[in-house]
């Protein structure tokens, strides 16, 4: 299993989360994964600068990590045509180490220019389409699409990468699975569900396709004073409690306040490794790779308390996570 580092947006700004990935480069991570958003979830996060810009000039201070985002929404925010234009600048200014990872979106930053938060089955029919037109774009040549919610009028991408970025798509049930297996070289979600991950194998195996990789996310909140621990991880990540199809349809941070004042530290705690013991974050990390997941990013809570766990990722948890886990 390959190990990845959350740059989190919505708890650092542009200058720290650079720094923050030059740091986690030379700390041994394997990849890097970066959440694109125009609202932190809760108020005491605060900040969300803009992740494209963060990412290119991430590209100029890493070397050999994978870039990802985690993920873009190519629905309303931005336009399918523009996500392909900055994934191909993106991957020619990384030298071919981007995946651009793609989901439906939450209304928490798609509702800010004006169009409204469609319900999850029309979000599906626009990702389908973004997908088509970002593919179209990616292949070179002039691309023009008229479809139920986008059309594109004879674009092209005149900087395209000589390697194809791969596309990951965010799934979270059933239905998305059904949809994005073979439209997708990744499967991305933040939940250790087993069963996603064989009904995407099963959906591509049915064409004759291969299994393909599929990447999670693990909160931590690493720290050598647990309480401090278990207090951050309550103030800044309790939102994380509500699971995706809830977290997807609130508006904005004020909202995730009110829907989260009676998680307690305690069920935070329980959720969320919290301390300085590798073991923990193993025994959160191993539902993952039973699921069948092949890759799994770490988000450490706490903007101003990266260093430290850089350290400790280095010295202690990244062994740790390497020696339990299967081979990648």
């Amino acid at each position: 299993m390959r190990f990845g580092y959350t740059l989190m947006t919505e708890q650092a700004g542009p200058a720290d989360l650079v720094g923050h990935a030059a740091a986690a480069e030379a700390a041994g991570f394997d990849f890097e994964v970066m959440s694109d958003h125009f609202s932190p979830w809760l108020a005491e996060q605060g900040h969300a600068p803009y992740a494209w810009s963060v990412l290119g000039a991430v590209t100029q201070v890493t070397t050999s990590v994978e870039l990802m985002t985690y993920v873009t929404c190519p629905l309303l925010r931005y336009h399918p045509a523009v996500v392909a234009q900055k994934a191909a600048t993106i991957q020619l200014l990384s030298g071919d180490r981007f995946l651009l990872g793609l989901g439906a979106g939450e209304n928490l930053n798609e509702h800010i220019v004006g169009g409204g938060w469609p319900p999850v089955n029309v979000r599906h029919e626009m990702l389908s389409e973004a997908l088509q037109i970002i593919d179209g774009l990616f292949a070179g040549g002039y691309t023009n699409f008229a479809g139920k919610h986008y059309r594109v009028d004879s674009a092209k991408l005149w900087d395209l990468p000589r390697r194809r970025t791969p596309i990951g798509v965010a799934v979270s049930g059933e239905q998305s699975v059904a949809r994005f297996a073979l439209a997708s070289d990744a499967l991305i979600a933040v939940e250790p569900n087993g069963e996603l991950c064989r009904q995407w194998d099963a959906e591509r195996a049915a064409i004759g396709e291969e299994s393909s990789r599929k990447i999670g996310q693990l909160p931590v909140s690493w720290d050598i004073d647990e309480r401090a621990a278990v207090r951050r991880a309550h103030e800044q990540f309790r939102w994380f409690a509500g699971g995706w199809k809830v977290n997807a349809e609130l508006p904005g941070p004020s909202g995730f306040a009110g829907a989260t004042q009676f998680v307690s530290p305690d069920d935070v705690a329980d959720s969320i490794p919290c301390g300085a013991d590798p073991d923990k974050v193993v025994a959160a990390a191993r539902p993952f790779w039973e699921a069948g997941f092949t890759d799994l990013a770490l988000v450490q809570i706490g903007g101003d308390r990266q260093e430290e766990f850089f350290a400790a990722a280095e010295n202690e948890l990244l062994p740790a996570l390497r020696s339990a886990s299967p081979e990648a």
